[in-house]
């Protein structure tokens, strides 16, 4: 279970080792910490100090998050990972040849998993089915092109490896739009602030994935302030950055879907800041569907497992790649 605190005067407290929510609307709610794996909270609602120490006790990720699904801050077990050993790993590997292979295939996984979202798509017309057809081939060429490209390190192939993926991007969220009723279509991907109600709804989904995967990173003992392609941004988590990438089509499926389903009434969005926001009713619709499809239990790499527990799983793994590959 995911608990989601978004309401002003929304309260989270403990009462005999359970955690109690006090709302203004439906009064109290009695939630064992053994069924919760995240508490996120934003702007207006309070957690005490016994709530937080029954999260940490319970390793259950506690976020502050703003209006945007974007975490702000994040309460974390000093118990977590091996940061000292794994992050001498990873500041060595960044400047290794075989960091450079690990960009040039998590990009690869990236275009792959939209060519497959894209193939999945029913195009009404012949136009629509030409759009899509011409965004699998551009995704197909840019990832032959970064398989090619050659660098000592990242930085060598970086500023080639952002141009392909870029133009690759484009011709993907345009078949994306394509296929979307009238109401939800856009002219470009538009992140802070949003220009279109689709946008505002994968920036928010986004957010909620990232959170997730700092998480994960964090718990795996590894460094997420430490990234190997995202690494110019001053005080930014980057690594959440690089491995996001493998995961964002789950976000653009789930958006797509609702938007095809038409799930979202007029009042889900509001339009201020020079902006389309999403709004208390639709961030409930989306943050339910992100978390039900991320609990669901899919088939991978020979083994069953829940999404969320796949990108855990990685980081764990990666964790272990750091240290094996700088020790070889």
């Amino acid at each position: 279970m995911h608990i989601i605190l978004n309401s002003y005067g929304t309260t989270l407290q403990t009462q005999q080792g359970r955690f109690v929510i006090h709302t203004q609307d439906d009064g109290k709610q009695f939630i064992p910490p053994e069924q919760i794996r995240s508490i996120s909270i934003s702007k207006g609602a309070r957690v005490s100090s016994d709530a937080v120490l029954l999260a940490i006790e319970h390793e259950i990720d506690l976020l502050f998050i703003d209006g945007t699904g974007m975490p702000k801050g994040r309460v974390w077990s000093v118990q977590y990972g091996s940061i000292s050993t794994i992050r001498k790993s990873q500041l060595e590997f960044i400047f290794s040849p075989k960091a450079v292979d690990w960009v040039k295939e998590l990009l690869s996984f990236k275009m792959e998993t939209q060519i497959a979202l894209l193939l999945t798509l029913e195009a009404p017309d012949e136009r629509v089915m030409r759009t899509i057809q011409r965004a699998v081939n551009a995704l197909e060429d840019h990832k032959h092109k970064l398989q090619l490209a050659q660098g000592d390190i990242v930085a060598d192939i970086a500023p080639s490896l952002r141009g392909w993926e870029g133009a690759a991007s484009r011709r993907y969220f345009e078949a994306l739009s394509a296929v979307l009723p009238e109401n939800y279509q856009f002219d470009t991907r538009s992140k802070h602030p949003a220009t279109d109600p689709f946008n505002a709804l994968l920036n928010y989904g986004y957010g909620m994935l990232y959170g997730k995967i700092e998480g994960a990173l964090i718990r795996a003992g590894i460094d997420p302030y430490v990234g190997i392609f995202h690494r110019d941004d001053y005080n930014r988590p980057v690594l959440v950055y690089d491995v996001i990438e493998r995961y964002r089509v789950w976000i653009d499926y789930v958006v797509l879907q609702l938007c095809l389903q038409d799930a979202f009434p007029e009042e889900c969005f509001i339009e201020q800041n020079g902006g389309i926001w999403l709004e208390g009713l639709g961030k409930r619709i989306l943050i339910q569907s992100v978390n039900d499809y991320l609990a669901e239990v899919i088939d991978n790499a020979g083994q069953r497992n829940a999404r969320i527990t796949i990108i855990q799983q990685y980081a764990y793994q990666l964790a272990k790649f750091f240290q094996k590959t700088t020790q070889s």
